[in-house]
C-alpha cells in the first residue's frame, strides 16, 4: 500500500482499488458475515425504534403484568406490563446512541486526530499526547467512569435544565439527552487512547516515506499531508480499531446501566432490563425477562469480537 503511494504521490490511495478483493475475501468468512448481520440488525432496529417498536418505552398495562408471549406481546410483558420486545428495541437505540457518539468523539475525533498529530509532529507534541494517554490508560477506567457519572450528573442535568429555560425548547431532559451526553462523554475520555496509539505507530512508519516527502517538496501544508496522504493509508487500521471501540462502548454502557449510574429509568437500557429482573424469584418464575436481554447483549458483544478479528485478518498489512 505504501509502495504504490510512493510510486505515484498524486494517485488515489491503494485502499479503494483493493475494495472488490476485500469483499470477496470477507464473504468467505461466514462467521464474520453472520456477525455483521447481527450487528446491522440490532443497530438497525435501534435506529428505527420509533417506527418498528410495537409500543412506546413509556407504555404500561398494569392489568397485564408478567404476561406470556402472545400476538400483542411476542416476548411477553414485565412486572409493570411493559412490552419486552419494545423495550429491547428501545434499549438497542440507547446502545446505538452511546456507542456511536463515543466512537465519533473519542475514537475518531480525538483518537485519529491526536494520533496523526503525535506521529507526524513528534517531539514535545508527541510526548505530551502519549504521556497523557499513558496516564489515562493506567487509571482504572471502570472506577473513574463510576466516579465521573455519579458526581457530574447533577451538573449536566442542571445545564440542560437551564438550556431549556434559555432556549424555550422543551423535552430535552425528558428525551434522556443528559444521560446520553454524560455517558458517551465519559467513555470518550478513555476510548481515544487505543486509537491514537494505533494511528501514531502507523504514521511514524509513513512520515518519512517518499510520497510524504514529495508532498512536502510540492508545498503541501501539514493539514494536507495529514488528511490527503497519511489518513487514507491508516484507514484500514482505523476501521479495525473502530470495531473494537464500538463493542467496548456498548458493553460499558450496559455495565454502567446495570450498576444504576447509566441511563436512568424510564429510558430503557439492556443493563436496566437485566438488573430489574436479576432477582432469584424473577429468575425462577420469569427467566425470559432476564435471559432475553442478556442473550442480546452477549450476542452483540461476541459479534463485535468476531467481526474485529476478521477485519484485522483482512486489513492488517502484516496479514495480507
Amino acid at each position: 500500500m505504501t509502495t504504490a503511494a510512493a510510486a505515484a504521490p498524486a494517485a488515489a490511495p491503494a485502499v479503494p482499488r483493493e475494495a472488490p478483493g476485500f469483499w470477496r475475501r470477507f464473504l468467505r468468512k461466514r462467521l464474520a458475515v453472520a456477525s455483521l448481520v447481527v450487528i446491522v440488525v440490532i443497530y438497525g432496529t435501534g435506529l428505527l425504534a420509533p417506527w418498528v417498536a410495537p409500543y412506546s418505552f413509556r407504555h404500561q398495562d398494569l392489568g397485564n403484568t408478567f404476561a406470556g408471549p402472545s400476538r400483542e406481546h411476542p416476548l411477553g410483558t414485565d412486572r409493570l406490563g411493559r412490552d419486552v420486545l419494545s423495550r429491547l428495541i428501545w434499549s438497542a437505540q440507547t446502545t446505538v446512541i452511546v456507542s456511536a457518539c463515543s466512537l465519533l468523539l473519542g475514537g475518531l475525533a480525538l483518537g485519529v486526530g491526536l494520533g496523526l498529530l503525535a506521529g507526524y509532529a513528534g517531539g514535545r507534541a508527541d510526548n505530551l499526547i502519549m504521556r497523557l494517554g499513558d496516564v489515562l490508560f493506567a487509571l482504572p477506567d471502570i472506577m473513574l467512569l463510576l466516579l465521573i457519572t455519579a458526581t457530574v450528573r447533577p451538573r449536566v442535568d442542571a445545564f440542560f435544565r437551564d438550556f431549556e429555560r434559555w432556549s424555550g425548547i422543551g423535552g430535552i431532559r425528558e428525551s434522556g439527552a443528559p444521560d446520553y451526553v454524560l455517558i458517551f462523554g465519559a467513555l470518550s475520555l478513555f476510548s481515544w487512547v487505543g486509537m491514537a496509539r494505533v494511528v501514531r505507530s502507523q504514521v511514524l512508519a509513513l512520515r518519512e516515506s517518499e510520497f510524504v516527502l514529495a508532498a512536502r517538496a510540492l508545498g503541501a501544508s501539514t493539514w494536507q499531508v495529514l488528511v490527503r496522504h497519511l489518513l487514507p493509508n491508516v484507514s484500514p487500521l482505523v476501521i479495525v480499531a473502530a470495531t473494537g471501540i464500538l463493542g467496548t462502548a456498548a458493553g460499558a454502557e450496559v455495565a454502567l446501566s446495570f450498576l444504576g449510574i447509566g441511563v436512568q429509568p424510564p429510558h430503557p437500557s439492556f443493563g436496566v432490563m437485566i438488573i430489574e429482573n436479576a432477582g432469584p424469584r424473577n429468575m425462577l418464575a420469569h427467566p425470559n425477562l432476564l435471559f432475553v436481554p442478556a442473550a442480546v447483549v452477549g450476542l452483540l458483544l461476541v459479534a463485535f469480537a468476531f467481526l474485529g478479528d476478521a477485519l484485522n485478518d483482512l486489513l492488517s498489512p502484516r496479514r495480507r
